[in-house]
């Protein structure tokens, strides 16, 4: 589905329209950041967690490679569970273990939950969002403006949640997946194959 101007559904109901095409940004992933259980495909342009058995360790995260100083819209799609769709300030080498090192889990990050239903997470800190999530997801960052919106993107697109802050570093786009939205160790299902593809406009 190309990004065109697409009819915007906001929490009180009211309907906007606004076009993206102008903010589109093109993304790959960073194969230098990828946990070593995740497989890039695509052109660096999808992550999968493959069918495996037994238990692993996380972090099962990418970084792209580009950054986001300014304004900027794209939008993803995902299948399969535990998949979290997030942006984040560059981590250092020696960061980001533990659990603390997850997208969401501190103040440098921000990361939207797809199953078992949309959940936000900033700080640790969980935001439940009523609104229904379909397969493709559209993320919109005012960097300048301090704003970060997450979006339903099917025939319409309807918010699902915006932040309001004072961004100090540029963002990266980044993706993980997580058996329950916290915790340090993945259980998935053997039959489970999990998934987020970076969309063209």
């Amino acid at each position: 589905m190309a990004i065109t101007t697409h009819a915007i559904t906001d929490h009180s109901n009211h309907v906007i329209y606004k076009s993206f095409s102008l903010d589109f940004c093109s993304f790959t992933l960073d194969p230098n950041t990828a946990g070593e259980h995740l497989i890039l495909s695509e052109n660096n342009r999808q992550m999968t967690y493959p069918e495996h058995r037994g238990r692993y360790k996380f972090p099962c995260k990418v970084f792209c490679k580009e950054s986001v100083f300014g304004r900027c819209y794209w939008e993803v799609e995902w299948s399969g569970r535990c998949v979290h769709i997030s942006v984040s300030y560059k981590e250092k080498r020696d960061r980001g273990k533990g659990s603390v090192g997850m997208f969401g889990n501190n103040n440098t990050s921000w990361s939207l939950q797809c199953f078992p239903k949309p959940v936000f997470w900033h700080k640790s800190i969980k935001t439940e969002i009523s609104s229904p999530l379909s397969s493709r997801v559209g993320v919109y960052v005012d960097h300048k403006a301090g704003t970060l919106s997450f979006y339903s993107v099917s025939d319409t697109v309807t918010l699902l949640h915006r932040v309001q802050t004072t961004f100090t570093q540029p963002l990266y786009p980044g993706f993980w997946f997580s058996a329950s939205g916290f915790g340090d160790l993945l259980n998935l299902d053997t039959k489970v194959f999990s998934s987020v593809k970076l969309c063209d406009p």
